[in-house]
C-alpha cells in the first residue's frame, strides 16, 4: 500500500445511517442531506451500508442504490467506502464487484458471522473478495458482532493479499499497528488512540454531529487529548443501546430527518433518548 493510497480515504470517514420515512422506505432525500452535511462538516467520505446503516434490513436493490447515491452526490475529494460484507463469500463478491461498478473507491468487508469459518476459511474468504474488488478492501474485525476475532498475526497475513490494505479494528484489545495494513479505529473512543499510534484515522458514529470536533483531533494533534476528554460523554451516549438506535436519536434531536428503524431494531426510548439529549448538550452540540 502506497501512502497516496493510504491518504485516499481519508482520516474522519462517518459511517452513515440510512434514513427512513414515516413507512420505513429509505429516505433517499434524507440520504443524500446527510450525506453533503458530514462531508460538509469534518468528514473525508462516508461508509455506505455498514453496520450504523442497517444492511442486515437492507434489500439488495436498496444497498446498492444508497451506494450509488453516495457515489453520484459526493462533493469532488471525497470517498466512498461500500460495506459489502456477508458470511456467503459468494455473495459478497457480487455485492463487492456491483459497488465498485457504481463507483466506490474501497470495500469495507466483515469478518464472516454466525458460520464462523477457520483461519483456512477466513484466507481463502478474503482471496476471493480481494479479486472481486480490484480495488483496496478494509478488513472488519468486530469480535461482538461477527462472534469471531481476526487477530493482528492473521491480519498481517491477509495484508499478503493483494489489496488487502486496511483494518477497521473495532477489538480495542487487539488495537496496534500490523504491518501492511493502515489502521483504521473502528470505536469512536479509540479515535484518538489510533491518531497516537499514526493510524490512518477512524469509521466513526460520532462524527455525524461531532464531526467538526474530530477533524480537530486530526488536525491538531496538540489538542487531541483535551477533545477526546470532551467527546467521552457522547460516545458512551451512543453507546446506551445498540447502535445505531442512539446516533439516529441524536440525529433527529438535531433536526435531521433519518425517521425510525426497521425491526429488529426499534427507536430510542424516552429514557434513552434523555441519556443522548443530556450528551449533547455537555458537548456543546445542542442547546
Amino acid at each position: 500500500m502506497t501512502e497516496m493510497s493510504r491518504a485516499s480515504l481519508g482520516s474522519v470517514l462517518t459511517a452513515i445511517v440510512t434514513p427512513f420515512d414515516s413507512g420505513l422506505k429509505v429516505d433517499e432525500q434524507a440520504f443524500v442531506s446527510l450525506l453533503r452535511h458530514v462531508l460538509a462538516n469534518g468528514s473525508d467520505g462516508v461508509v455506505v451500508a455498514a453496520t450504523t446503516g442497517e444492511p442486515s434490513t437492507l434489500t439488495n436493490t436498496e444497498h446498492l442504490r444508497l451506494i450509488e447515491l453516495a457515489c453520484t452526490e459526493r462533493p469532488a475529494g471525497t470517498s466512498v467506502i461500500a460495506s459489502t460484507g456477508s458470511n456467503n463469500t459468494a455473495q459478497a463478491c457480487k455485492m463487492t464487484e456491483r459497488a465498485v461498478e457504481l463507483g466506490a473507491d474501497a470495500v469495507l468487508s466483515v469478518a464472516p458471522y454466525y458460520n464462523r469459518p477457520n483461519r483456512r476459511g477466513l484466507v481463502r474468504h478474503y482471496t476471493e473478495i480481494a479479486k472481486a474488488a480490484g480495488k483496496p478492501v478494509v478488513l472488519y474485525n468486530v469480535p461482538t458482532r461477527a462472534g469471531i476475532d481476526m487477530p493482528n498475526d492473521l491480519l498481517a497475513e491477509l495484508a499478503q493479499i493483494e489489496h488487502i490494505d486496511y483494518v477497521k479494528q473495532a477489538n480495542n484489545a487487539n488495537l496496534a499497528p500490523v504491518d501492511g495494513l493502515g489502521l483504521y479505529a473502528g470505536n469512536d473512543d479509540a479515535f484518538a488512540r489510533v491518531l497516537d499510534l499514526d493510524g490512518c484515522g477512524g469509521i466513526l458514529v460520532a462524527s455525524h454531529v461531532a464531526g467538526h470536533l474530530m477533524r480537530r483531533m486530526v488536525d491538531e494533534p496538540d489538542r487531541r487529548a483535551e477533545i477526546d476528554a470532551v467527546l467521552q460523554p457522547l460516545y458512551q451516549a451512543l453507546g446506551v443501546t445498540t447502535n445505531p438506535i442512539p446516533v439516529k436519536a441524536a440525529l433527529n434531536l438535531l433536526g435531521h430527518r433519518v425517521g425510525g428503524l426497521r425491526l429488529p431494531l426499534v427507536e430510542a426510548d424516552q429514557q434513552e433518548t434523555e441519556v443522548v439529549r443530556t450528551a449533547l448538550v455537555a458537548c456543546g452540540l445542542l442547546a
